[in-house]
């Protein structure tokens, strides 16, 4: 399969760059998918844990990107859950 993948990039190298960006979008959609499941606060792994998990990220950044805000220094207006 590789073999006539490099056969028809010969022949037709404006295709090269067709398959870089699909490889590159594919890539980089499936790592953001990765990141997501593992660092978003609402999506909890383990179970066993009684521990609320929002707790954990009260003054974490957990958004991809944000040039405004400074996590660290922002109180966060959730309410604490376990004084409720």
């Amino acid at each position: 399969m590789a073999r006539s993948f490099w056969r028809r990039i010969r022949k037709h190298l404006g295709l090269f760059p067709l398959y870089l960006l699909v490889a590159g979008g594919t890539t980089g959609a499936v790592a953001y998918g990765v990141r997501t499941a593992l660092q978003n606060p609402d999506v909890q792994w383990n179970r066993r844990n009684p521990a609320i998990s929002n707790e954990e990220y009260r003054a974490k950044q957990y958004k991809f990107y944000s040039p405004t805000l400074d996590y660290s220094e922002l109180e966060s207006p959730a309410p604490l859950y376990q004084e409720l």
